[in-house]
């Protein structure tokens, strides 16, 4: 089954499922072993490979050792074109439809397509929105936008509501990595009221709490990153 149909269904029939996120960036190889050890003993269902910043072939390299060592779907999350490899399941094809840069809203799309078009990975069209989490991270820095206030809803629902009525396939509402607070229960829930599609949650999830409040506001895939990091979570 392929990683859209399997998210759908999971919508469909309200399961609640968790993906960890590897920043290659971040990881060395050495030390994937041990990652992937922890993942297969817990109750994780995919792994996110992607950062905003990655060293040349660096995702590659990790997500080729990470498959020699689990065998959870590996789904690219990347922040660049450049960061694409066939050492994985599927692509979330993102669109930042929170931002005004058009580097992220096409020209990076625009530059994968070399790649893509030789490729056999899944491609899932995925709306992208960052919300403030209470700090500027390196999402915001490289995309050179800014999140949107979690005060305003309206704003966030009308956004995701834009992306899906574009043909996005997915529904990507983040915090960003590091930030101090999660995404509130309320704007998950009105977010997921307004759409068909499936939504993944991430940013700020610090723990068990954390992710069964995102699950149970309407989100079908929570990502966590810092706090699986940290061994304070799973």
């Amino acid at each position: 089954m392929n990683i859209l149909k399997r998210l759908q269904i999971a919508k469909k029939e309200n399961q609640k499922l968790i993906a960890v996120l590897i920043d290659p960036d971040k990881t060395e190889i050495m030390d994937v072993k041990t990652i992937c050890d922890r993942i297969n003993k817990s109750a994780i269902d995919f792994i996110l490979m992607g950062g905003s910043v990655v060293c040349k072939n660096k995702t590659e390299v990790i997500a080729k050792e990470t498959k020699k060592n689990s065998t959870k779907p590996i789904i690219l999350f990347p922040g660049d074109y450049s960061h694409l490899t066939n050492e994985a399941d599927a692509l979330l094809f993102l669109n930042l439809i929170s931002g005004n840069n058009p580097e992220y809203l096409i020209q990076q799309q625009i530059k994968s397509i070399p790649f893509l078009e030789k490729s056999c990975l899944e491609i899932v069209s995925t709306g992208y929105i960052l919300i403030d989490g209470g700090t500027e991270t390196c999402t915001m820095k490289v995309s050179k936008t800014q999140p949107l206030p979690q005060n305003n809803i309206l704003l966030i629902k009308n956004t995701a509501k834009a992306g899906e009525l574009m043909g996005q396939k997915l529904m990507y509402l983040e915090a960003g990595s590091g930030a101090k607070k999660p995404i509130e229960k309320h704007i998950i829930e009105q977010v997921n009221n307004s759409l068909n599609i499936p939504i993944i949650v991430g940013g700020g999830l610090k723990t068990q709490l954390d992710i069964g409040n995102a699950h149970n506001a309407g989100a079908t895939l929570v990502v966590i990153g810092t706090a699986f990091e940290q061994e304070k979570i799973y």
